[in-house]
């Protein structure tokens, strides 16, 4: 997940701009491995096993490789293994600005010095002992010092972030998260979460992102924007807050009851409370994401 935040690093920094950042999304994702794409590549899985590991995450906050792991498709060597053959996120992003004469080496040598300085990175594998250095992360870029229960939202994002990965794709990052009293939207999905921890969250997209977001979700090509692309954002949307609320039920014991998603298209998103604005920025487009807390119990 490092890419995510060094792209949104850079873009800080002045290094790179949005345009830029979106030129080199799509370049770096058709030029990164994944471990399921690797597993198959060395014998170890078949392609039916890695979709399997697929659904099943679907159903479990899990890592690929853990989940491969526990199937029995996996061992714990291998995937270290396989892990050994990837290059970093965000080296291979630092390569291809060399290779776009964006920056030179020496460039890219003091600004990875700067952020691994500032932000603690000391490992440049995102593992699970290191998920302290990922809520430090999320937490300076993205959050607003004033949010309160602050880590509730911190959770809410990691697991965002890696759901992201998991069913989208890699090739994104993000702009700075922004406070807003309502939020226009182009195509919206939103969903009410009820509970002792109330929110609404929502993806809006245009709906040329949109078809592309539906069709990296189901494994499928769409063509138009349909029923199926509709469907295919509600489907993330409510899988995500899903997993989300398992999560909750787990490490707060706090239960949360998703409400059906809701669509809507061209208009404000008012929330009567005060909603986070998240712009996350693909290959193919920007996905807004909107987090609205409308109660929280102690």
């Amino acid at each position: 997940m490092h890419t995510q935040f060094f792209g949104n690093f850079l873009l800080n920094k002045g290094v790179i701009t949005p345009e830029q950042l979106i030129d080199i999304l799509k370049i770096q994702s058709t030029a990164h491995k994944k471990l399921g794409t690797l597993a198959i590549h060395a014998g170890y899985m078949s392609a039916s096993e890695v979709e399997d590991v697929f659904i099943t995450q679907t159903h479990y906050d899990k890592l690929f490789g853990e989940l491969a792991v526990e199937l029995g498709y996996l061992t714990e060597d291998q995937v270290t293994e396989l892990l050994a053959l990837q290059l970093p996120n965000y080296m291979l992003l630092g390569q291809i600005l060399i290779d776009q004469n964006i920056i030179n080496h020496t460039d890219l040598e003091n600004l990875i010095t700067e952020y691994q300085s500032v932000y603690e990175i000391y490992d440049l594998e995102l593992i699970e002992e290191q998920k302290h250095m990922v809520d430090k992360l999320l937490a300076d870029f993205y959050l607003p010092e004033d949010l309160p229960h602050a880590e509730y939202i911190l959770s809410y994002l990691t697991l965002l972030f890696n759901d992201l990965v998991r069913f989208i794709g890699e090739d994104f990052s993000t702009l700075n998260i922004m406070a807003l009293p309502e939020v226009p939207t182009n195509f919206c999905i939103y969903q009410e979460v009820e509970g002792s921890f109330s929110f609404i969250s929502a993806l809006d997209m245009e709906r040329e992102t949109a078809i592309t977001f539906a069709s990296r979700y189901i494994k499928e090509e769409l063509n138009e924007f349909d029923e199926y692309v509709t469907a295919s954002m509600e489907d993330f949307l409510n899988l995500h807050n899903g997993l989300y609320s398992v999560n909750m039920s787990n490490d707060h014991s706090m239960e949360l009851h998703l409400q059906p998603p809701m669509e809507q298209e061209g208009d404000l998103l008012s929330t009567g409370c005060p909603s986070y604005l998240l712009p996350i920025i693909f290959s193919f487009g920007t996905v807004n994401f909107i987090f609205s807390v409308e109660k929280i119990e102690e």
